[in-house]
């Protein structure tokens, strides 16, 4: 039995990894942005351990979330699947003067990596889209270039394959790995027609299976196979230097091996 906490298991695939864990014998830790969520994840997810509480759109609250996690002790694994959409129609402002989007997707899980007791596998939820996204890495925040919302959201899902494989890299003894779930229907988008059932099976095989093609590490997958990333992901001074932008962003830093 693994013990797992999931980001963003209020609803959609996060919850629906939580529930497939918990079926399969495993004890999961959920998330929710704030208490009312956290009550309806509970209601909805029978049998979790616990949910912690945390808006990822705050620094504060996300060193908060990596305290609260740290203080239920090592988790086995952790699954990166909190995440905003890219129908914002404006460059929303977090109270840390972050663009929403990018404090969410991007800065959070790189907060809760570099701040939590190292688990033994991490998986980050990144998305087709990671293909689109900028990899010059200029301007993170979006302080100077026009907004776009589809865009902004798919240069954080290559953020996120980028910190995987950086992470893997810098620390060898975690199974840091990326995955995509398709584009399929949630509340990001209610008209996708991908495979649902499948979305959220790729987490949790990531998460605690012993198939030798999901305990390797800086591997990038979609149902239960690896595919080949954006080629922008492979490069170690890309990877550094969204590490270094995070840093600076958010005054964390991340622990080298």
């Amino acid at each position: 039995m693994a013990r797992i906490l999931v980001t963003g298991s209020s609803d959609g695939l996060g919850r629906m990894a939580a529930q497939l864990l918990i079926e399969r014998g495993h004890a999961v830790v959920l998330h929710a942005r704030h208490a009312a969520r956290g009550r309806e994840a509970m209601a909805a997810v029978p049998g979790a351990e616990a949910v912690l509480v945390a808006d990822l759109a705050s620094l504060a609250q996300t060193r908060d979330l990596a305290a609260q996690a740290n203080a239920l002790g090592p988790f086995d694994a952790v699954i990166h699947n909190a995440a905003v959409g890219y129908r914002e129609p404006r460059r929303l402002v977090t109270e840390d003067g972050l663009a929403h989007v990018f404090a969410v997707n991007t800065l959070a899980p790189y907060v809760l990596t570099a701040l939590m007791l190292r688990p033994r596998r991490l998986v980050y939820v990144s998305s087709e889209l990671h293909r689109r996204g900028d990899p010059s890495l200029n301007d993170l925040a979006w302080e100077r270039r026009p907004w776009n919302g589809n865009k902004a959201y798919s240069d954080t899902k290559l953020h996120d394959v980028l910190l995987a494989f950086a992470v893997a890299r810098r620390w060898p003894e975690v199974r840091s790995n990326a995955m995509e779930p398709g584009w399929v229907a949630t509340k990001m988008s209610p008209r996708a027609t991908g495979d649902l059932d499948a979305a959220h099976r790729t987490q949790v095989w990531l998460a605690t299976d012993d198939d030798p093609a999901a305990t390797g590490t800086g591997g990038y997958f979609h149902h239960l196979r690896p595919k080949a990333p954006s080629g922008a992901t492979g490069d170690p001074a890309r990877q550094d230097r969204l590490l270094a932008e995070c840093e600076r962003l958010s005054g964390v830093r991340m622990p080298n091996a």
